[in-house]
């Protein structure tokens, strides 16, 4: 009997996923097994306490320590998330723990601290990066720090910072040396943007919101000079009340200055609220108008 489509689809979707996570999880191991290790690093949560509980009572024991210091977190995120989220959490964590035991007599880079740091964080961040991107997480502070975003307001880069601080403070209260504590901080830095990078891409792009007086003829302006695709939204002026059309463009960051520079021409009594893209998505009709991308920015019609 023939597997439906919709069966087949969801098939290669999880093996795909579990494939993206089996390859971050094998960077991440290396790096910290190559890298970190050697060098006396950490990383910020879970993997972090982990891997000063490795110093103490050996490296063999990391993939144990990894593996218990995480159940509490996968019962948060079964108990208050969702669970479809938890089979993910778990494969990337049950991935992570065993290349973490494989990869424990690979031999270590001869590097020093700057190449430790920068090499290994890289490393760290981009198989961090392509866990998360596959949807997979192997800290558990993350979950702790999206419970206390819903009920105290921090936000989930305050929480994880605010956890960090203490775990690499206490990295060099335990071991009496700041240094290590130090360059542990500043590999996880390395990690935290290479992580940005690899969930996000390189992609600068900005969204901008115009408010002029004369958005008819200012749209032609933009599509016709610059090439871009944009939108009309319906507002209101808060003050004078009256109805008004809101531009909104998506732009790659070398075509901003241009931007503003031709709406401020235009109108120069026109407001230009910009702000960065963390992520933009694309259906199916929006990539084929992407492939008949001109010269610059966007495709014409898009949006």
């Amino acid at each position: 009997m023939p597997i439906p489509q919709t069966i087949q689809q969801k098939l290669l979707n999880h093996a795909i996923s579990f494939g993206g996570m089996a390859v971050g999880a094998f960077f991440a191991a290396m790096a910290i097994r190559i890298f970190l290790i050697p060098n006396e690093l950490i990383d910020g949560g879970v993997i972090g306490i982990s891997l000063i509980l490795a110093r103490l009572y050996g490296s063999s024991y990391l993939s144990l320590f990894l593996l218990v210091l995480n159940i509490p977190f996968v019962y948060l995120a079964y108990r208050y998330i969702r669970r479809s989220f938890v089979i993910h959490m778990l494969v990337a964590i049950i991935l992570f723990a065993f290349f973490l035991a494989v990869l424990e007599y690979v031999p270590s880079f001869a590097a020093d601290p700057l190449e430790a740091i920068v090499i290994g964080g890289a490393m760290l961040g981009a198989g961090a990066g392509f866990i998360i991107r596959h949807g997979g997480c192997t800290d558990g502070t993350e979950i702790m720090a999206i419970l206390i975003n819903r009920k105290k307001g921090f936000t989930v880069g305050q929480v994880i910072l605010f956890i960090n601080v203490f775990i690499f403070a206490a990295y060099g209260w335990i071991f009496e040396d700041w240094h290590i504590a130090l360059r542990s901080l500043m590999t996880y830095i390395v990690a935290f943007k290479m992580m940005d990078i690899v969930i996000a891409g390189l992609e600068e792009l900005k969204s901008v919101l115009i408010m002029c007086s004369k958005p008819d003829k200012l749209s032609k302006i933009i599509t016709h000079e610059l090439g871009l695709g944009l939108t009309f939204i319906k507002g209101k002026g808060g003050y004078s009340g009256e109805d008004r059309d809101i531009l909104f463009i998506i732009v790659e960051r070398l075509d901003l200055a241009e931007l503003k520079e031709i709406v401020l021409r235009e109108d120069p009594s026109a407001f230009v609220a910009i702000e960065n893209l963390h992520e933009v998505a694309y259906g199916r009709t929006a990539r084929i108008a992407l492939k008949r991308k001109t010269r610059k920015g966007f495709a014409k019609g898009w949006l």
